[in-house]
């Protein structure tokens, strides 16, 4: 009731926007100024997916308009390491009451981008997404720049689907799969169908992973790494009575932050324990049949409960927490692994670019959609199917078997989705230049590869191999 009180709230304050409007005259964008963007995501909260795709958004939009011609700023939540990413950008730091926090700070902007993949969703939280979208509808509100960039839709609960449907049919909305523009379609929203971000993110050097596998007693052998999470507490929601009881010492297990908790019975402990067993089954059976070093790797600091516990199951497997690490370290890691299994979607995307086989444990749309863009639904698991133990055996089994077709099809990938984020890139530049025209494309015909931030030459091999895959759009 609360979620749904505070959606209420942020969508009455939209509504109030607008009418203000009338009344009042803002303060323009001028030529000649600086264009100044609020990126609205979920940064510095020990999520690596979070802060990579965010990272590459803000490259790919400073080189697209000119760093010196852009002034950004960034939500940013706990994790002090973040004011060391995202450029020279701003960092805000978002109040809890963030209908009346968004409501005094979107007008500063000429233009809001919702850069957080599960903008359009309820799985995770309503609130979350509610932030995004009411920092959207405010920008719509106070006729400024209205954009989700590279976002994700799946189920959303009836009162966010409804604020969706109201706020965001002035905004320019580009999902990352055909999946998502589909279920906009849906509502009655039209959105461009483009990709994730992170794709052009380039790690440290794969000598630092090295040396940091050696640290935890790996030895050169073929390194298998597992990324769970706990698929079953979610959604968070505000609990005022938890909160309260928490100053006794009650549902610590369950707090999140502040006054969020996540889900927390028995049935949501029991269908844990039932995952991490069939990991631990299928990790050891085949870690001791084919001689891989296991490690278990949490890409979300919130992982780290499923991590230490799947590590305990096999009797203390190497750790890494992505709160230990910044992400340019956390992804040489992840990018030594000959073979993953995950349940993060980071995990997988920002592993792909280093050649890394993957097969997807799944608890929602995410890597159902990935790896149906792959043509790897055969490596691809459901979080709660009851032969998930066999079924990763097998998986790991194909993995190993066919590393190296499964490579190349994932090389083929990355090019052909680094050609789609050319292409958002072209249209992202074209719905800039159409509202402020001293930012518009002033050379359409230019290769599809300078619609990108600069990108590593391993990036760049792998456009050899595979160029006459990018989508003819794009090029």
């Amino acid at each position: 009731m609360v979620d749904a009180w505070m959606i209420d709230w942020m969508s009455r304050t939209i509504e109030r926007a607008q009418l203000n409007r009338l009344k009042q005259t803002s303060e323009e964008h001028q030529p000649g100024d600086k264009l100044k963007l609020l990126f609205a995501g979920y940064n510095g909260a020990y999520n690596m997916g979070a802060d990579v795709r965010v990272e590459e958004m803000i490259r790919q939009v400073n080189h697209l308009l000119g760093a010196d011609r852009v002034e950004a700023a960034v939500f940013r939540y706990e994790d002090p390491r973040a004011n060391t990413y995202f450029g020279d950008s701003h960092k805000l730091q978002p109040q809890v009451l963030f209908p009346r926090y968004l409501n005094g700070l979107v007008p500063q902007y000429d233009g809001v981008i919702a850069c957080e993949g599960s903008t359009f969703k309820s799985k995770f939280t309503d609130l979350l997404s509610a932030l995004m979208v009411g920092a959207m509808g405010l920008a719509s509100a106070n006729d400024r720049l209205s954009i989700a960039y590279g976002a994700e839709a799946g189920d959303m609960t009836p009162v966010l689907t409804d604020m969706v449907t109201q706020h965001c049919r002035d905004s320019y909305i580009v999902t990352r799969n055909q999946e998502s523009t589909d279920r906009l379609k849906l509502l009655g929203l039209k959105s461009d169908t483009g990709t994730d971000t992170a794709w052009t993110f380039e790690p440290l050097p794969r000598e630092y992973g090295e040396w940091e596998l050696r640290k935890q007693g790996w030895r050169g052998e073929p390194l298998l790494i597992a990324c769970p999470i706990n698929p079953f507490w979610w959604p968070v929601q505000i609990h005022v009575r938890k909160s309260m009881a928490r100053l006794l010492g009650l549902y610590r297990n369950s707090h999140y932050a502040r006054v969020f908790f996540f889900q927390s019975n028995r049935e949501v402990e029991a269908k844990f324990d039932c995952y991490l067993r069939a990991w631990a089954g299928a990790i050891s059976a085949f870690c001791k049949k084919r001689g891989y070093f296991p490690v278990i790797a949490a890409s979300e600091r919130l992982d780290q409960f499923a991590m230490r516990r799947l590590s305990g199951m096999l009797g203390g497997t190497p750790t890494f927490l992505s709160s230990e690490y910044d992400v340019c370290q956390f992804v040489s890691i992840l990018r030594c692994a000959d073979l993953m299994v995950s349940s993060r979607y980071h995990a997988v995307v920002t592993s792909m670019p280093g050649g890394v086989a993957s097969a997807g444990v799944s608890m929602d749309e995410r890597l159902n959609n990935l790896m149906h863009d792959r043509g790897h639904e055969h490596l691809l698991m459901n979080v709660a199917q009851p032969d998930l133990e066999d079924r990763m055996f097998t998986v790991l089994e194909t993995l190993r078997r066919n590393q190296e077709q499964i490579q190349d099809e994932i090389s083929a990938t990355v090019v052909r989705h680094l050609g789609v984020m050319s292409e958002m890139g072209s249209r992202l530049l074209d719905h800039i230049g159409n509202r402020y025209p001293e930012f518009a494309n002033e050379s359409p015909n230019r290769s599809w590869e300078t619609y990108l931030p600069d990108m590593s030459e391993n990036l760049h091999r792998q456009i050899e191999i595979h160029e006459d895959i990018v989508t003819p759009a794009a090029a």
